[in-house]
C-alpha cells in the first residue's frame, strides 16, 4: 500500500476534527473532535513507521510506540476533561461553551459589562 493513502486519510480526519472544535458549541462534541484529531496523528505516525521501516530492517519501530503512548495520554485527558464537563454541567446547568464564556464574564442575565451600566446612566442624565 502506498503511504499517500493513510496520509491522506490521515488529512481528512484531522480537517474534520478541526471543524469540530473550532464550530461546535457543546463541550463534549469538542472532546470528540480534538479525540479525532490525535487519533489522526495516530495513523500518521503509524503509517510512516511502516513505510520507514521497509528501508532499515533493525528498527525499533518508534512511531508504534510513540501512537502506544499518545493513545495513553489521550484516554486520561479525555478522563479529565468529561470530569471537568460534568462539574461544570451540575454547577452551570449547560454545556454550551458559549453560554459557559459568558457566565464567566458576567453577561448571564443580559446586564453589559462593568462600568457600560454607569456610562449609560451619565449619558441619560
Amino acid at each position: 500500500m502506498h503511504l499517500a493513502y493513510p496520509a491522506v486519510l490521515s488529512a481528512l480526519l484531522f480537517c474534520t476534527g478541526l471543524y469540530g472544535v473550532l464550530a461546535r458549541r457543546n463541550a463534549i462534541l469538542v472532546l470528540m473532535s480534538v479525540e479525532l484529531m490525535l487519533n489522526a496523528v495516530n495513523l500518521n505516525l503509524v503509517a510512516f513507521d511502516v513505510w520507514l521501516s521497509k528501508a532499515a530492517r533493525d528498527t525499533l519501530h518508534s512511531g508504534q510506540a510513540l501512537t502506544l503512548f499518545t493513545i495513553a495520554i489521550a484516554a486520561a485527558e479525555i478522563g479529565i476533561g468529561l470530569a471537568i464537563v460534568l462539574a461544570v454541567y451540575r454547577n452551570r446547568g449547560t454545556s454550551d461553551i458559549d453560554r459557559l464564556r459568558d457566565t464567566a464574564e458576567g453577561h448571564e442575565d443580559g446586564t453589559p459589562p462593568d462600568g457600560a451600566a454607569d456610562e449609560k446612566a451619565e449619558a441619560a442624565a
